[in-house]
């Protein structure tokens, strides 16, 4: 093998091989903790293997851990994107690169985007160099079902493991993509719904009732196994829906199935009836952006949707479904910075900046039910810590130091390496960066 194989080779099994977290304390911080509350002046946090074990002021560092002296910068929790496609999607216009979604498959929500998550793909570490170390990566429906399948949770650093939590919950379209994938209106979406739920009523009855059907059945036995932890309350399930009439039909829904863990996504109406969902206790993981009537399940569409759903009681987090959402998660910090400044807009309703924060980090990890190991700095929590240059909520910040799961990660990407290669034009051996 000659030097440089052996040398890719190392490297490759370096990836494959999972780092040590490292026990390091971060202390001068301004120290966000993530879950709504004030920064803390002076802070310290202390993560040990791979957890935060307390973050606070006047925190002791245990002896023989790392020390960073943060100097007065933000440090906070690493961004939890509430909705992406991460790792599944490379190039839109090439079809081999798209794991998204199928066209012919017989199986819908059966089918589980962990193994075709790739970690080496290149928006992850473009995100990872914004302050993303954990994102919701959700399948998109095929046809004939309005189930897609089932979502995972990753994390962004910068080896093979990239999968936190697989089979995290099942994904489903409503409304007008829900219609489209359901027969063609939303009667037959509801209905296939029903229908789908009273087959897995009766799978969890007797699983062996299954055993022998075909393909072409209405429900096959590999998807009502996977929807059944979801009848039964044991997996999230997240709902595509932006019409406020449609939120009240899912609404219905989950009074009519006990136990049923709604989240919400988009949700773009959501604020016409923000009481409803409050009651309910069903959170939603928002569009922040959708100020515009893109479509007619979004007439009612306003920057202020956000604020009025927290401002009713609805636990609610930021998520970029159909925006670029394969690619830009990292974009959350800025649309979390537009819901602070839209406090300042004459009738507008926003977010004040400690719950801006918290609607990136901490709300998108309850909303799935996952507060207790991501999301905030709280001890307990994963070890995902990020040292801003400035204000995160700033469009112009960035981290100068991040971890994940207590493992410190390179802030390099394609776009850094680009940048770095072509920043001064010079002859030399590398393709001329500027030729008239």
């Amino acid at each position: 093998m000659s030097k440089t194989l052996f040398l890719a080779a190392a490297a490759l099994a370096a990836l494959a091989a999972p780092a040590m977290a490292q026990d390091v304390a971060i202390t001068n911080a301004k120290l966000v903790i993530g879950d709504g509350a004030a920064p803390v002046e002076g802070g310290t946090v202390v993560v040990r293997g791979g957890k935060v074990v307390a973050a606070g002021r006047g925190v002791a560092v245990p002896a023989g851990v790392q020390v960073v002296d943060a100097a007065g910068r933000y440090v906070t929790p690493g961004i939890f994107a509430g909705f992406t496609r991460l790792g599944i999607v490379e190039v839109d216009g090439v079809s081999v690169t798209n794991d998204a979604g199928t066209e012919n498959s017989p199986f819908n929500a059966a089918l589980d985007v962990s193994p075709a998550v790739n970690p080496r793909a290149t928006p992850i570490a473009i995100n990872r160099a914004d302050g993303v170390t954990r994102a919701v990566v959700a399948p998109e429906v095929g046809r004939g079902s309005v189930f897609a399948g089932q979502g995972a949770v990753i994390d962004t650093r910068s080896d093979f493991h990239a999968v936190a939590r697989p089979r995290a919950f099942q994904f489903m379209e409503y409304g007008e993509s829900g219609a489209r994938a359901g027969g063609g209106s939303r009667a037959g979406a509801i209905a296939l719904l029903h229908n789908t739920f009273a087959e897995v009523r009766a799978y969890v009855r007797n699983p062996a009732s299954f055993s022998d059907r075909g393909k072409d059945v209405l429900l096959t036995r590999a998807d009502a196994e996977a929807l059944a932890p979801v009848v039964q309350g044991k997996v999230p399930l997240l709902v595509h829906v932006e019409r406020a009439s449609d939120i009240l039909v899912l609404l219905q829904l989950k009074r009519e199935t006990p136990g049923l863990k709604l989240v919400l996504v988009g949700a773009t109406e959501g604020w016409t009836v923000a009481k409803d969902i409050a009651a309910a206790g069903v959170p939603v993981i928002a569009s922040p952006l959708n100020d515009l009537p893109a479509s007619f399940e979004q007439l009612a569409a306003t920057q202020s949707n956000i604020g009025r759903l927290k401002a009713a009681g609805v636990l609610v987090g930021v998520g970029t479904i159909n925006d670029d959402e394969a690619r830009q998660a990292r974009l959350e910090k800025q649309y979390a910075g537009n819901l602070v400044a839209l406090t300042r807009v004459p009738g507008a309703t926003g977010l004040d900046w400690n719950a801006a924060f918290a609607a990136i980090s901490s709300k998108p990890a309850e909303a799935l039910g996952l507060g207790e190991a991501f999301g905030s700095l709280r001890p307990g929590r994963a070890g995902d810590v990020v040292v801003w240059d400035g204000d995160p909520l700033e469009i112009g910040s960035a981290p100068v130091r991040l971890y994940v799961d207590g493992i410190e990660q390179s802030l390099t990407s394609r776009q850094t390496r680009l940048r770095d290669r072509y920043w001064k034009p010079e002859e030399g051996a590398l393709p001329k960066a500027y030729q008239r």
